[in-house]
């Protein structure tokens, strides 16, 4: 089967169920497993998130956070790689390019591949994406022993860390205009053995004030903007460390202030949010993972 992915996380699932080698198109943003780095790329971001701001990127999108033309779609090299199936997404416009725009693009092609939308909203419909994708690329066994296999790693995390004190922790997936992580991530602190803030499992967030992050008085902070890489991050920390009343939060005040690798393992919806959840555990409660956690997956500010 011809594959082309417009997501990320897609590409993350389809390589996952063992069929990175159908992949002959991606997005410019699928960048896991190092093998699918020759698959020609069909999009291009029209916002240069190198050299603007978190407050400039958010500016250009828009503060309802539904982008309308973030990403571009190749048509003609798309309707050259000829696919029999596109992978996209109907959850957010910012991350990826939508059902609605593929599904018209696609219209446009003499041949008709199918389309599918993968939009899971908490770890449990994470995992179903790979059941779907695994009837839909003919693997169903393989899909049930992937997922087989990440529920174990997902109950072992839990096992770890039942009966350990619950810390607060907030976790921000953006950094100016300050934003909440919702959808899975409140799942992943849950299963780690913290007591998420400021948002509730599934929920599609929204911007919110500082005062509401002093106020959650967090034990813990996770930094895991959308998009960013831990370095890049690094360049805008001081959006959060020169607020008021920085210093005084718990999390700061106990060094326990993380930045986390958002893209890989808490922004998009695939199977390394478990390793997320490993993560977690390594940093809320000093619980081991295998393999150990790295400091490009997370690291004290």
């Amino acid at each position: 089967m011809r594959i082309v992915s417009l997501l990320p996380a897609a590409t993350d699932l389809v390589a996952t169920l063992g069929k990175a080698g159908d992949l002959v198109g991606r997005t410019h943003e699928c960048d896991w497993p190092a093998e699918i780095a020759s698959v020609p790329v069909v999009t291009a971001a029209d916002l240069d998130s190198d050299t603007l701001t978190s407050r400039e990127i958010s500016t250009a999108v828009g503060s309802s956070h539904q982008g309308s033309s973030l990403y571009s779609v190749d048509l003609d090299r798309l309707a050259a790689l000829a696919p029999d199936l596109v992978l996209t997404q109907d959850l957010c416009e910012v991350c990826a390019v939508s059902y609605t725009r593929v599904a018209a693009a696609v219209r446009m092609l003499d041949a008709g591949p199918r389309v599918l939308s993968l939009e899971p909203r908490t770890l449990d419909e994470v995992l179903d994406c790979l059941t779907t994708l695994g009837d839909a690329l003919g693997v169903p066994e393989v899909a049930a022993a992937r997922v087989a296999e990440l529920r174990s790693r997902l109950a072992a995390v839990r096992r770890q860390v039942a009966g350990l004190p619950r810390p607060r922790v907030v976790a921000l997936e953006w950094l100016d205009p300050l934003w909440p992580a919702g959808h899975w991530v409140p799942e992943q602190i849950s299963a780690a053995g913290g007591a998420p803030s400021l948002a509730e499992p599934g929920e599609h967030t929204h911007p919110m004030t500082w005062d509401a992050v002093v106020a959650a008085r967090p034990d813990v902070l996770l930094v895991l903007p959308c998009g960013f890489s831990p370095d890049r991050t690094e360049t805008e920390l001081d959006v959060l460390t020169l607020r008021p009343g920085w210093a005084d939060l718990p999390a700061v005040r106990n060094n326990r202030v993380w930045l986390l690798d958002g893209p890989a393992y808490f922004n998009r919806p695939g199977p390394r949010v478990v390793r997320g959840a490993e993560i977690l555990a390594t940093v809320l409660h000093d619980r081991p993972a295998d393999p150990p956690v790295s400091p490009a997956e997370a690291r004290r500010i």
